[in-house]
């Protein structure tokens, strides 16, 4: 193969502004394959690799992991198209996210709860072990 043709990892770095370290990263995980190997261990990526790299994060700005972005290139070098995988993660994202806000919004309300006696009671009984009366007086639940 010619050597010209292809991208040495330093240019793909420049060429899409990801750091070297960050592309030998995505290389070792499968997501990023160099198209050649020199004899001098250099890797050397397709003119496409740049796309790749730009597929992956922007899957990694939708919130999708290293490895669920893993699973969609090995659906797509099946051949087939991986929108469907993809569709089923997101909705399975947004499910998490609603019951996270659910948490925290519930976690959210407890604080001012506490806000509100805190402010009620700013100088609570205390002896002298506690670090501070006010947390003392927070219930684990």
């Amino acid at each position: 193969m010619n050597q010209i043709n292809f991208l040495k990892i330093g240019e793909l770095a420049k060429q899409t502004g990801i750091a070297v370290g960050t592309l030998r990263y995505y290389s070792d995980l499968g997501l990023l394959l160099p198209s050649l190997r020199g004899d001098n261990g250099y890797r050397y990526y397709s003119q496409d690799a740049s796309s790749q790299v730009k597929f992956i994060k922007k899957a990694q700005a939708l919130g999708f992991t290293l490895e669920e972005i893993k699973q969609f290139l090995d659906v797509r070098d099946r051949g087939e198209q991986p929108c469907s995988l993809v569709k089923s993660l997101l909705n399975q994202k947004i499910e998490q996210l609603e019951i996270q806000i659910k948490q925290m919004t519930l976690f959210k309300a407890e604080l001012e709860e506490y806000r509100t006696a805190w402010t009620n009671n700013p100088y609570p009984e205390s002896n002298s072990q506690e670090v501070c009366p006010l947390i003392s007086s927070v219930s684990l639940h």
